[in-house]
Parts: C-alpha cells; structure tokens; sequence
C-alpha cells in the first residue's frame, strides 16, 4: 500500500489546506496525476500522486488544514490485494507513516477544554509553538485541533485572537477581509509574506553565503536573438532570458555540486536539473516554481514552458512537483531597471543566479574600445558545499554558453 500524504512544497511551508479531491475512492491513478488541490500560505497547489494503483481510502475531508506529513490517502498499487493491509493513521508533521486511521479532527469546542493531566506532554507542531511563543499565548490551555490532539499553528492564531478581542456592540458587522484583484485575501498575503519572512531569515541564519558577479558580453547573444526572431511569428518569439536559463541549466553539467540539496546535514546531488523561476504575484509575494529538466528542453521549448509558467503561478494553478523539486533558482530583476541582484539560496538549495538590465557599456575587443550590450550575472553559494573556486568556474561556463547561443 502506497501512503499519500500532505506534501512539503517549499521549505517555508509547514501545513496545508485540502480544497478538493480530482479522484474518488475506487479510482485507478497513475504516477504523475493530479490527485488533490491543496491551498499553502502562497497559492493553491495541485498535487500529483506518486503512486500507480486503486485509491483505498481516503482519509481527508475537503475543507481540513493538516500539517506536513499528515496522511491523506491510501493506494492500493498494482498486484496488491484489496485489504492487504490495516488503514494506517493520519501522521503527525514532519511524518510520514502511522499505525491506523483515525476519523477527521472534530470541530472546534465551544465549552472550554477540559485540563490536561498534570505532567501530559503536549502535543504542538513546531511553527505553533514558536507563534505561542511570539504572541505569549500557553499552549496547555490551547485546545489541539489536528490529528490526535495535536495543537496547530491555526489553533495558537484563534487563541490569540479570542484573547485579544474586544466585545463586539450587537449592532457590529466584521468587515470581510479586503480581496486583492488575484481574490487572495488580505490576511493570505500577510501569511504569505509571514512565510517568506520566514524562510528567508532561516536562509540568512543557517546558510553561510558567499557571493560572486560577472560581467558578460550579450551582444552575440542577442542579434542571434534578434536573428532567429525575424523568422519567427510573433507568438513565437524568443526572449532573451530562455538563453540565460539554458545557459544556467547547461553550466551545472560543469559544477554538479551547486544543482544539490542540503538536507539533515548532507549534500544530495540532484540528477535533474530543475531551475526554479522567481515570479512575482499581482497581488505581492513571490513564488519559485520550477522548470523541471530545464537541460534536456531546447530554448523553443523553455520560451513555451516559461510562458505557461508565469501564466499559471498567477492564475493559482501550479503543480506539486513544481514547487518541491527546484535545485537550484534564477532570478532576474532586469525588467525593473536593476543591474546587479545578489539573492538570498532559497533553501534546501544551496544556490542562486541572479541576473540584472541588459546595459550599454564601453568594451575592450581585440584592443579596440567598442560598445557593447553587457549583463551582470551573479551566484549566491552555499560555502558548506562549494566555495568561490567552484563557483567561478560556474560563472565562467555560463558566460562560455552565452558566447555560442546557437548551439543553447
């Protein structure tokens, strides 16, 4: 029996929101369907299964937030007798297997809870307890909400929220929560730069960065582009920044190390080359979902899946994969006038390529000072895993790649 469970799809994301299920219980799934559409503090996800098989069980109610980890389904794979084994239950965070089943959470009391016994353990996922913590709420005279009792970050945030209110006059009407023009309300974005927040100062707090920038002549880069563009019917025009993720994606065949992970103190090498692409929501935030085997894809088909990319992050329509499966993350502020940008590794990556505006300046070419179009390029490594040797020769390659876009 294969287990579904709630996904981690970012290193920021700690529990997850289950909008709907695609399938039902005696369902044939094959590895790579989209089974589930989760909501994360960022965007509404949809979740692929990582199985082949019949759907047993499932566990989850449309409407429930559980943490990471926590059990969602079962799949009964291929030549597995119905039944094989006894329904294991929901999993607490950062878990992935239990014993049994257990019924979904049950709504929320109205009566007070009843007193822990002197000296129980109390059960509380890790982001609720650093938000108690925060908001100096005591997690003993919280009443847990997730599977088995457990006390969830929502559950610390209602708490607050009941200590802090006043009493509402009978004629009061709450105001709704004001809905940017994406329909993500006021307090998702605020969760979502809460999360980002979060992510970041762990970065800064846990990875020693070093940083390193080049120069590079795009000039033949770009008639090339130019070049290939005349032919080419408007809807299928190439930008430039394709060439620059290729480029990327075919410089980490040089530096293997930089397209890894960090996970529990060791470095995992990734065989696929997933860029993440930083995109910027309408309605504010940020979101890195990837190009998955961006090597492997010819620059028509980057420009294609690029395209559709962007589309989809802000259209809520992004697949599980795309968000859990990044190895490395391209970032480009060019549009906004930036020369030079030196990001923050999105972890557990362990690097990130920055890129800034295509510029003008003087260049020295066979001894003669001429004009030509330049770009900064710059690399944010992780010094646990490659120092700035390593990443030079990173910087050089995609440079070197640059200088022969026909061949990207």
């Amino acid at each position: 029996m294969a287990k579904f469970v709630m996904p981690t799809l970012g290193a920021d994301m700690t529990e997850g929101k289950l909008l709907a299920w695609r399938k039902k219980v005696g369902d044939f799934v094959h590895r790579g369907d989209i089974i589930a559409d989760v909501e994360t503090d960022k965007a509404n996800i949809e979740v692929e299964v990582f199985a082949t098989g019949v759907i047993e069980t499932l566990v989850l109610e449309p409407g429930q937030k559980v943490p990471v980890g926590t059990l969602m389904a079962i799949i009964r794979q291929e030549g597995e007798p119905a039944g094989a084994e006894e329904i294991p239950e929901a999993a607490p965070a950062k878990k992935a297997v239990c014993e049994k089943v257990t019924a979904p959470p049950a709504p929320i009391p109205t009566a007070p809870p009843a007193p822990r016994p002197e000296g129980e353990r109390i059960r509380i996922s890790p982001a609720a307890r650093k938000a108690a913590e925060e908001l100096g709420i005591d997690p003993a005279a919280v009443t847990g909400t997730g599977p088995g009792g457990r006390i969830t970050l929502e559950d610390v945030q209602r708490s607050a929220t009941a200590k802090a209110a006043p009493v509402a006059k009978p004629e009061a009407v709450p105001a709704k929560p004001e809905a940017t023009p994406a329909g993500i309300t006021a307090d998702r974005y605020a969760r979502m730069r809460q999360v980002i927040a979060d992510a970041m100062a762990r970065s800064k707090r846990e990875i020693p960065h070093y940083y390193l920038s080049t120069t590079i002549d795009m000039t033949r880069a770009l008639d090339w582009l130019t070049e290939q563009n005349t032919k080419r019917p408007i809807e299928q025009r190439l930008l430039y920044g394709v060439l620059l993720v290729k480029a990327v994606a075919l410089a980490l065949h040089e530096v293997p190390e930089l397209n890894s992970t960090w996970i529990n103190g060791l470095v995992v090498k990734s065989p696929n080359v997933n860029v993440g692409m930083a995109i910027s929501l309408r309605q504010g935030g940020l979101i890195a979902p990837a190009l998955l085997k961006a090597d492997s894809q010819s620059v028509d088909e980057l420009m294609t899946n690029f395209l559709d990319l962007v589309k989809r992050a802000r259209a809520g329509s992004l697949r599980s994969s795309e968000l859990s499966d990044s190895t490395i993350t391209v970032t480009s502020l060019g549009d906004q006038g930036v020369e030079t940008v030196f990001g923050i590794i999105y972890p557990p990556q362990v690097a990130l390529v920055g890129f800034g505006k295509v510029t003008e300046r003087p260049w020295c070419v066979g001894g003669q000072t001429v004009s030509r179009r330049v770009i900064s390029a710059s690399l944010s490594g992780d010094h646990r895993v490659t120092d700035g040797h390593r990443g030079g020769v990173f910087l050089a390659a995609v440079d070197r790649l640059l200088q022969s876009p026909e061949k990207l």
